[in-house]
């Protein structure tokens, strides 16, 4: 993947922008859909290591991100319009930070709220359309609390 109109992003590589470059010493992905439609989809991340590491590391990604209210990226010939915005973020945990992502490609949009919420050695990241994640932060991070 390529970053086009966001230094802060291009700096960080395409990988991390997206999420999947997160170099923490312990990880776990999960995607999961109610129903057949791309606005039913959530995906919780767990990641583990100390709670200097996780705050440096996930503020730099959403600091970055936050620092381009729009952006391109491509992967192949595929181009994607990026639009980032902050969003208010839910009184849980030790630190959190929150997002609206804006997708446009192919006359199509979609609207993503990524919320992360670091947890003493644990960071749990929700994403999916903005009711989900809602709905799903506090379970997701009782059970990574549970889970240690």
């Amino acid at each position: 993947m390529t970053v086009i109109g966001c230094p802060g992003l291009e700096k960080l590589g395409g990988d991390t922008a997206t999420g999947s470059g997160l170099d923490f010493a312990r990880k776990a992905k999960v995607s999961f859909t109610y129903t057949a439609t791309s606005s039913s989809e959530v995906s919780e991340e767990l990641y583990s290591d100390s709670a200097a590491k996780l705050s440096t590391g996930i503020s730099k990604v959403f600091d970055a991100m936050l620092s381009c209210p729009s952006y391109q990226v491509a992967s192949g010939s595929t181009v994607v319009d990026m639009g980032t915005a902050k969003s208010a973020t839910p009184d849980l945990g030790d630190e959190q930070w929150s997002q609206l992502l804006t997708f446009s490609a192919g006359g199509q949009r979609s609207v993503v709220k990524q919320t992360a919420i670091r947890t003493g050695n644990i960071l749990v990241i929700v994403s999916g359309s903005p009711g989900l994640v809602n709905t799903h932060l506090d379970k997701a991070l009782t059970k990574a609390r549970t889970a240690r």
